[in-house]
């Protein structure tokens, strides 16, 4: 019985020493984060493009520039970025998207974009707001049970969700 709680009490023990490792370098990489976030608040810029195509591609297929591919990690290098290729005055360009905005670029519309070098953080209409069809997102339908859920609320008289 004495030697099952000492091997616990290291297991306890190297666990401990994991968690505070990993707040560190957590605390670590949000600095950096928080940094880089600033450079980009910085840089940053309004210009009406031509979105051209949309995709998510590998960093090497991207067709960016030699030096972004040089820069990067090479653990980066292999995983897929959201990209668009859009039309910035008489220059094709391709550029990096914020993944929180990537659904919301609408191809083949005029935008204007908020842009810090060649990443993307912003985009609205240049005329008239985005909307869903302009994005090519899909309306989902309510499935059957929510449907059911709905009726039988609405017949109990309780307030839909």
């Amino acid at each position: 019985m004495g030697t099952f709680l000492k091997v616990l009490l290291i297991i306890l023990i190297i666990v401990i020493v994991l968690l505070v490792i990993l707040f560190f370098i957590g605390r670590k990489m949000q600095k950096k984060q928080d940094a880089q976030q600033a450079q980009i608040e910085a840089n940053k810029q309004t210009v009406s493009m031509l979105i051209i195509d949309k995709k998510k591609m590998k960093l090497m297929d991207s067709g960016l520039p030699q030096s972004v591919l040089a820069q990067t990690p090479k653990m980066m290098r292999r995983s897929k970025l959201p990209i668009v290729k859009a039309k910035i005055g008489p220059q094709i360009m391709s550029l990096v998207c914020d993944a929180k905005i990537f659904e919301d670029v609408p191809v083949k519309k005029e935008v204007k974009a908020v842009i810090s070098g060649i990443y993307i953080t912003e985009v609205k209409g240049l005329r008239k707001p985005i909307t869903d069809a302009d994005t090519g997102k899909k309306k989902k339908k309510k499935s059957r049970y929510k449907k059911f859920v709905e009726k039988m609320q609405e017949k109990a008289g309780a307030k839909p969700l």
